[in-house]
């Protein structure tokens, strides 16, 4: 799930904003006609404002019209079903999610044909090869993948130098640290814990991944009572009950926490990039040293993307990749030509909305490989203040989060699981689970068989 300032759902109420963009009212500059709907997931007004100036660019340009309409990311699944339903589908959705697009896919709502020929024609070289993937199913690609945010684990620079201890990229790092830096003042690490939060199981699931715990098997069997789950249950469990906080965590109080200076380490989503620079005013640092120094916790701050644990075999992290689908019905030349639009001449500003939590998923073109992540790492990021995140975080910083969507895993998607991993996000059963082993109420071992329990109940409800 997207949001504007944290890993789970922001968008609160349904927007339904139709405009259509038919040009200035000058002739288009090129021989065209015909008309697309459009769906977009980043329905903020802004945004929408946004995407609305570059439909208009689009529609100037090739004499389509473009109604744009946006649809509140909770209310998606049952306008799909309403509208396939009527024979009413929309030709293009924006912003789509991994699991929406396999949710669209099984219920054979999209056109590959399209994405592929998109993908093809604009050069998949210059895409993310683990972003293609993650949109692919087998041979075939299911949608155009044009964004992605990324799960981070954030730590005091200046306490680790203090203390002596190195970069926290391992589990065995990142225990350690926990260990040393927990004190009266500080939780050696900060992170979910509460059961009705869809934030407690990304945070789970970006170490999990690192520690080779699958929610599902390649023949979609569910392990979260692998070993490997386990292990990274006792991980976590010995995290939070040893060197953290007390109470239930939430996305919010984790947050909070770390801008008070009162966390060693934290696991959050890139949304927070830019608050962490202090440029939106709702959720700035207010450490005990950022009263006389609003730039300390940002200038004290690392950033770790892919971690590994014991049992993985290569460094990985949790990340959204959002796409370009063109449904089944849809007129696919025009179709085709709005999501070319929207990955080469439109891309930078689409991008611009937050470059904090849209990350390039299409490095640059066949002639300038790297021109979309040069162009991401200049964007004004913020919200009550702009500026570029260049000028709070080292050039190396920006190199690894514009390159982090090729790190990026995600339970279930490849293995074609992609209802049941959305079906999960709906009843919160791991982070049940989660939350009754941080608070002393069962083991690791239980937690883990329990969770497998619930998530294959659910599994099997969708058979």
């Amino acid at each position: 799930m997207r949001t504007r300032a944290r890993t789970t759902t922001v968008l609160s109420a349904m927007l339904l904003l139709a405009a259509t963009a038919c040009g200035s009212g000058e002739e288009p500059a090129e021989e065209g006609g015909g008309s697309l709907t459009v769906w977009t997931l980043e329905n903020l007004p802004d945004r929408l404002a946004a995407q609305q100036s570059l439909a208009q660019r689009f529609s100037e340009q090739t004499g389509i019209a473009v109604e744009l309409v946006g649809i509140d990311e909770d209310q998606f699944s049952q306008l799909i079903t309403s509208s396939a339903a009527g024979g009413d589908l929309p030709d293009v959705v924006g912003a789509l999610s991994l699991t929406g697009v396999r949710s669209l896919a099984a219920d054979e709502l999209l056109d590959p044909d399209t994405a592929g020929r998109v993908v093809e024609e604009l050069g998949a070289d210059t895409f993310s090869p683990r972003a293609l993937e993650l949109t692919r199913d087998g041979d075939t690609q299911l949608a155009v993948p044009s964004d992605g945010w990324a799960q981070l684990l954030l730590y005091r620079k200046d306490l680790f130098a203090a203390a002596g201890l190195p970069e926290p990229k391992t589990f065995a790092d990142v225990t350690a640290a926990a260990q040393r830096l927990n004190t009266d003042g500080v939780a050696g690490f900060l992170g979910g814990t509460a059961a009705g939060s869809a934030f407690t199981q990304q945070t789970f699931e970006h170490l999990a991944l690192a520690d080779g715990c699958e929610m599902v098997d390649d023949g979609g069997e569910v392990t979260l009572d692998s070993p490997q789950c386990v292990d990274a249950l006792s991980f976590y469990n010995d995290l939070i009950r040893n060197s953290s906080v007390p109470g239930a965590q939430d996305e919010d109080t984790t947050r909070a926490a770390y801008f008070a200076g009162q966390g060693a380490m934290l696991v959050w989503s890139s949304f927070i990039l830019d608050e962490l620079a202090g440029l939106r005013a709702d959720a700035a640092p207010s450490c005990p040293e950022c009263a006389a120094d609003p730039r300390f916790l940002v200038d004290n701050t690392g950033v770790v993307t892919a971690l590994t644990g014991p049992q993985g075999t290569e460094p990985a992290q949790y990340g959204e990749v959002v796409s370009w689908a063109v449904l089944a019905d849809a007129d696919t030349d025009p179709a085709g030509q709005f999501v070319r639009f929207m990955m080469s001449d439109g891309y930078q500003d689409w991008l611009g909305f937050a470059p904090e939590g849209k990350f390039p998923t299409r490095t640059g073109t066949a002639d300038s490989p790297n021109q979309y992540v040069d162009a991401w790492r200049a964007l004004p990021a913020g919200v009550d203040t702009k500026a570029p995140l260049s000028q709070f975080y080292p050039a190396e910083v920006l190199d690894t989060l514009g390159t982090s969507v090729d790190t990026f895993r995600r339970w279930g998607i490849t293995q074609g699981q992609g209802d049941l991993i959305g079906a999960t996000l709906g009843e919160l059963p791991l982070p049940q689970a989660i939350a009754a082993m941080t608070s002393g109420a069962t083991d690791p071992a239980a937690a883990a068989a329990q969770a497998d329990a619930d998530v294959t109940e659910i599994q099997d409800s969708l058979r």
